[in-house]
């Protein structure tokens, strides 16, 4: 059996198939033909305009010579993604143009609190004081002389999804859950650098600070993160971008993205948190009841459907239903996905890689009738958190928090294909 049967055999066992008894061939005329007007017809994935490109494109491209190389790559003029700016502190990923699970470095979200700091690397430190048996204050080039180490891993600001708290507000995919992306992040191990100033076995808690204008600073327990957190000075390949903490920020894989302090120049260690700005006033969850809720800096399981997705238009007949699942706790496990508004569910296929507090894509052949329907996903993930519908969700926390809002996304789609923004 092919790996594109299996995921036939799979889709079946999730509830009927997504084209009944038609043969891969019939599907490849489909992909080629109306699913190749509905890709065409997406808004969103078209560009508004490449006549620019178009006008210098040769009708023959093999009758003109190429373009010489340039010094640092550039994207075809045929390819418009951006980020949008949602404030001048902070822009959105296009999740809908995206492909597999990485993002390029150009459309990473980007947050900040004060502007984004020019920094000269040569003139950059980390000092590491507290509690430890021999404070440092360590130059990028220290740093880069430690041992190495690459992962892959999602960061999501906190705020992703703000306003859907109380109404469905983002038109897209990208305005509804476009703070968060995935790269590959290349740094040293905390815990390398921690063991070799020597932590004092009473410290509890590290103080990270930033060297932007806000000196952002988040007191973060040391137990939870000493296995997992890096000292990141590249991305994707290549030194950090400056809205991306260059020269030097701290990742804490499927925390939320305030704790991956940008700019990093202070670590400190204590037996308490500092209890900061940022952790009293700020990012912190208002509960029904008027209390808050504190430290809770892990991304729950989320997931949401980039295509179709809001503000796309589709065509009657083959659609592949694409999107992104993510946890903070650990590996997705599984995606399932609704057309009727969640009466009934279908397992989605997950593609690899499935990687542990990582983006994961997850796809479903499916048929559109014409009619006005729901679209639905869920996820769960390896420890057994499921992603709750928006229902479940209020219930529990009310609707005043700012912070960590991952019910279920919905899509309407209209009689007349366009996809729109709900609560359902």
């Amino acid at each position: 059996m092919t790996k594109h049967q299996q995921e036939e055999a799979r889709a079946d066992e999730g509830g009927r198939p997504a084209v009944e008894g038609e043969s891969l061939l019939d599907r490849r005329s489909l992909l080629a033909g109306t699913a190749g007007l509905v890709g065409a017809m997406l808004m969103g994935s078209v560009t508004p305009s490449a006549e620019a490109a178009t006008e210098n494109s040769p009708q023959d491209p093999t009758r003109v010579p190429g373009t010489a190389p340039t010094a640092y790559g550039q994207r075809s003029a045929f390819e418009k993604a951006v980020r949008v700016p949602r404030s001048w502190w902070s822009s959105l990923t296009p999740l809908q143009d995206s492909h597999g699970i990485l993002t390029p470095s150009s459309l990473h979200f980007e947050r900040h609190h004060n502007g984004v700091p020019i920094i000269q690397p040569a003139q950059h430190h980390l000092l590491i004081h507290g509690m430890v048996e021999q404070p440092w204050t360590f130059t990028l080039d220290d740093l880069k002389r430690f041992p190495s180490v690459s992962r892959l891993a999602f960061i999501e600001c906190s705020g992703n999804s703000a306003p859907e708290w109380h109404k469905p507000a983002g038109q897209t995919a990208q305005q509804t859950h476009g703070l968060t992306s995935t790269s590959e992040w290349t740094g040293v191990a905390l815990k390398t650098v921690l063991q070799e100033v020597g932590v004092h076995p009473d410290a509890s808690w590290m103080l990270a600070e930033g060297g932007d204008a806000a000196a952002m600073t988040r007191s973060l327990p040391l137990a939870s993160i000493q296995e997992e957190a890096m000292l990141c000075y590249a991305q994707n390949g290549e030194p950090l971008r400056p809205e991306q903490g260059y020269p030097l920020r701290l990742l804490i894989p499927g925390w939320e993205g305030n704790t991956c302090i940008k700019w990093l120049r202070r670590l400190k260690l204590g037996r308490a948190p500092f209890m900061t700005r940022e952790e009293t006033s700020q990012y912190t969850d208002l509960m029904p009841d008027g209390t808050a809720r504190q430290f809770t800096m892990v991304m729950e399981a989320k997931s949401i459907i980039t295509s179709p997705s809001g503000g796309q238009r589709i065509q009657p007949g083959f659609v592949e239903i694409r999107g992104l699942a993510w946890s903070g706790r650990g590996r997705i496990a599984l995606v399932e996905v609704s057309t009727d508004g969640g009466r009934s569910w279908q397992q989605a296929a997950l593609q690899e890689p499935i990687l542990p507090k990582c983006h994961t894509r997850f796809h479903l052949h499916w048929r559109w009738n014409g009619e006005d329907v729901i679209l639905q996903s869920r996820c769960l993930d390896d420890t057994g958190y499921r992603q709750p519908d928006r229902a479940t969700l209020v219930a529990v926390r009310g609707v005043n928090s700012v912070y960590h809002y991952n019910a279920i996304q919905s899509w309407h789609i209209a009689a007349d294909g366009q996809v729109s923004n709900v609560h359902a």
